[in-house]
Parts: C-alpha cells; structure tokens; sequence
C-alpha cells in the first residue's frame, strides 16, 4: 500500500527523479576524487632507499662545477652527426664498415 503512493510520487516529481540522484553523483564524485588525489600526495612521502638516498648526497653536481668542466673547451672542431632512424643501420649511416666490425667482435 505504501509502496504504490512512494513509486507514483517519484515518477511525478521531478527533484526526486532527477535531482537526488545528480546530487548523490556530485557529493560521492567529490568524496572519491578526494581519495584518488591523496594517493598521489602519500607517494610524495615514500621515502627513498637508504642506498640510492646515501649515493645521491654524496654526488654533488652543480650547475657551476659543470661549467668550470667545459668552461675551457673548444668547439670549432665540433661536427654535428645524426642519430640513425629505428629502420636505418647506425654503422652504414655514421661511416662506418659493418664488415669491419663484425671481425673485430668476432
């Protein structure tokens, strides 16, 4: 008896038919967005492997100790050679004899 009278009044009232449902969509999306956008906030915190943390502090390379290596170079000699394509043989593009190399490797 109930049942009936609920079911008519959703089929003739259009807030229930369309409103609640769009409303359940927004506030559910923002709850679900708020718990995708924190996995990538908890990934910032994961620490870093002792080794590789140990490895990178005792690596220091600076912009300026970088400079003061190439400060002194010449580039009058340099020749700009390209790279091979995926299809093209790199030795036959860039001079070389693939003849050549395959005796040395053998």
């Amino acid at each position: 008896m109930f049942a009936p009278a609920v079911r008519r009044a959703l089929k003739k009232n259009k807030t229930l038919r369309y409103g609640v449902p769009m409303m359940i969509l927004v506030i559910g999306g923002s709850f679900g967005l708020r718990e995708f956008s924190q996995i990538r906030y908890d990934a910032v915190k994961a620490k870093l492997d002792p080794e590789l943390e140990e490895k990178l502090k005792r690596n220091k390379v600076s912009l300026e100790s970088e400079y003061e290596k190439i400060k002194d170079s010449t580039f009058d000699d340099w020749k700009n050679i390209r790279g091979p394509r995926p299809w093209e043989d790199p030795d036959l593009l860039q001079g070389r004899d693939p003849q050549t190399l395959k005796s040395k490797k053998a």
